[in-house]
C-alpha cells in the first residue's frame, strides 16, 4: 500500500500492522482526546464496526498540534479511547500533521483536495482521508464532517473491496 510506505509505528511503539490495512479501504483520522470534536470517536468506532467485515478500517492518528488537545502518553490515549468510546480500531504513534516536522504519511495525504478543491494543511483535529484498497487517496473530509455524514458513508461504500 503506497500510502503506508513511510514508516509509522503503532500507538504502543511497536510496528503498525500494515498487513491488516493492505487491500482494505482505510479512513485515516488525526485524533485528539481533549477536543470539542472528540465525540467523533463514537461515530468512527461505529463506522469501523459497520464495515470492518467488508474490508474497511479506521486508523486513528493522535496529534497534539491543535490547541495541545492530545497531551497524553500512548498509554493514556489508549486507555481514554477504549474506556470512554470503546475504540477497537488501530491507532498510530502521535505525529505532527502540519509544519516542518509533518510526518511523511501526512505529506502525502495533504496533497488531496477536499470537496471544495482545497488541499494543504490539516485544519484541525478529526480531519479524515479515505484510502482505497489500492492505496489511492480518494477523498478528504474536513474536521466538522461527522463520520456518519452521507458523503462519508457514500465514499466508504464506493471503495469497499468486498
Amino acid at each position: 500500500m503506497a500510502i503506508f510506505d513511510s514508516s509509522i509505528s503503532a500507538l504502543d511503539g511497536g510496528p503498525l500492522d500494515v498487513d491488516d490495512l493492505s487491500g482494505r479501504a482505510v479512513l485515516i483520522v488525526n485524533v485528539a482526546s481533549r477536543c470539542g470534536l472528540t465525540p467523533q470517536y463514537e461515530g468512527l468506532e461505529k463506522l469501523h464496526e459497520r464495515y470492518r467485515d467488508q474490508g474497511f478500517r479506521v486508523l486513528g492518528v493522535p496529534c497534539n498540534q491543535f490547541g495541545q488537545q492530545e497531551p497524553g502518553s500512548p498509554e493514556e490515549i489508549a486507555t481514554f479511547c477504549s474506556t470512554t468510546y470503546g475504540v477497537t480500531f488501530p491507532m498510530t504513534e502521535k505525529v505532527e500533521v502540519n509544519g516542518p516536522d509533518r510526518h511523511p504519511l501526512y505529506q502525502q495525504l495533504t496533497t488531496k483536495p477536499d470537496a471544495d478543491g482545497q488541499a494543504g494543511d490539516v485544519q484541525w483535529n478529526f480531519e479524515k482521508f479515505l484510502i482505497s484498497p489500492e492505496g489511492e487517496i480518494v477523498a478528504r473530509f474536513r474536521p466538522k464532517v461527522v463520520p456518519d455524514a452521507p458523503e462519508v458513508i457514500s465514499a466508504v461504500e464506493s471503495v469497499l473491496p468486498t
